[in-house]
């Protein structure tokens, strides 16, 4: 056998053995990325929710939706977090046009029709603006808790009772209309989300 053969050959075997470790790769490390994955994404929904708010595992049971949509946003899942046997809260994943694209939301409601909280989970507003809310030093969001249904929801300039995200007046108004949309959808279906008329 020639040597330019042998070395193509070689070249070959060498290719195959680097495809076969880089599959075999792939394969081994698949699982712990998406369970990592699934990690990330469940602390970024149950953020919203004090600790000591609920001991059950909200996310195991995602809950049934049903009836139609909100008109401004898009529910994704709801779950239900209990203490003991007791619904205390309820958790939406709600998706609302940006001004950039969707944004995703985290949104904590309480079981008395309260707004907990609410956490970006996924957003591509501009940088330096529409994006900076989900940034902890500007907390814009932190205005929100303690709101019920029958707040203004909306901006000051519209006659409501929000301040605006400076510089980002859709992004603002989109994710007051998300939340509004989720606390209407908690209200409209309460007896199912929240298990039944004993837990209100």
């Amino acid at each position: 056998m020639n040597r330019p053969v042998r070395s193509a050959l070689w070249v070959l075997l060498v290719g195959g053995l680097a495809l076969l470790a880089t599959v075999a790769w792939q394969q081994f490390t698949r699982k712990p990325i998406a369970d990592a994955e699934q990690q990330l994404q469940a602390r970024q929904l149950l953020a919203v929710l004090p600790g000591q708010s609920y001991d059950n595992s909200p996310l195991s049971n995602p809950l049934p939706l049903s009836g139609a949509q909100p008109p401004k946003s898009r529910i994704l899942a709801a779950y239900r977090a209990t203490r003991g046997t007791a619904a205390t809260a309820l958790i939406l994943v709600s998706q609302v046009q940006g001004y950039a694209g969707p944004i995703r939301l985290s949104i904590a409601i309480a079981a008395d029709g309260r707004l907990i909280g609410t956490r970006v989970i996924d957003q591509q507003e501009s940088p330096g603006l529409g994006g900076r809310i989900s940034d902890p030093q500007v907390n814009w969001l932190a205005q929100f808790a303690n709101r019920r249904l029958d707040a203004r929801w909306a901006l000051k300039r519209d006659q409501g009772d929000f301040d605006q995200l400076a510089g980002a007046t859709v992004t603002s108004r989109a994710v007051i209309e998300a939340q509004h949309d989720a606390l209407r959808y908690v209200d409209q279906h309460r007896t199912q989300l929240l298990g039944g008329p004993g837990h209100d």
